[in-house]
């Protein structure tokens, strides 16, 4: 399944960048809310004696049903009227089809390629394997990259465009729960590229710093990056 990610150069678009839109999701009173104060770095290191894909695929396939799970419960917000693209900050995400053409859509059907494509793969016994004696292909890791390039793009795009509804829902709690463990475990075994998670650096930042130094060194690095990010991006 070849649904890679291209890259262009692209000028702005003529709406507010990065730099100019008041990032809610970086307040101190919402980065602090959590619903467990767990470890989490603790967490997704690889236990003794389990096997290194095992790990990445029970990791993996929990972190694709708990993100579709959150996308789910701001989705009737997330319409091709109100996201008329996959956007996250200044960079706009399109899908590549098996083919490797190029499709423009909106927010909802970029989501629904994505988990589509994620549900297809987990379910795969060639692709993530459940009975014994099954071997895992030797393309696995680079799998497993590709479903959270996608998934981080999932995540990206509720804070961006749908954090004041997951605010009045109060589910917000969640979503960094989520965040932080989910970027703990791409870190841990190098599953992002760090160009590709640039986009939400001054959150992840926040979020994963050690605790009671998040407020500060956000909004250091949120101003840092609005320097940096003045300009629409495609990929």
């Amino acid at each position: 399944m070849d649904w890679l990610m291209g890259k262009s150069k692209a000028k702005p678009n003529g709406k507010k960048t990065a730099s100019e839109e008041k990032k809610v999701y970086l307040e101190p009173e919402h980065t602090k809310s959590r619903i467990t104060d767990f470890e989490f770095k603790e967490l997704v290191v690889l236990p003794r004696e389990i096997d290194l894909n095992e790990w990445l695929a029970s990791n993996t396939t929990t972190f694709f049903h708990h993100i579709n799970l959150q996308y789910s419960t701001i989705s009737e917000f997330c319409t091709g009227e109100t996201c008329q693209t996959m956007a996250v900050c200044n960079t706009q995400y399109y899908w590549y089809d098996e083919r490797g053409k190029k499709v423009k859509c909106t927010a909802p059907q970029y989501v629904d390629f994505v988990m589509s494509s994620v549900q297809k793969l987990v379910t795969d016994e060639d692709v993530f394997p459940t009975k014994y004696g099954r071997e895992f292909p030797s393309s696995f890791e680079s799998l497993v990259k590709k479903i959270c390039k996608y998934l981080f793009h999932v995540l990206g795009h509720i804070y961006w465009a749908h954090f004041k509804e997951t605010l009045a829902l109060e589910l917000h709690g969640h979503l960094n729960t989520l965040y932080v463990h989910f970027i703990l475990f791409a870190r841990e075994f190098n599953l992002l590229d760090p160009k590709e998670t640039a986009v939400m650096d001054d959150l992840t930042e926040v979020l994963c710093s050690s605790p009671g130094s998040g407020g500060a060194t956000g909004d250091g690095a949120s101003s840092g990056a609005s320097g940096a990010q003045n300009h629409v991006k495609e990929r």
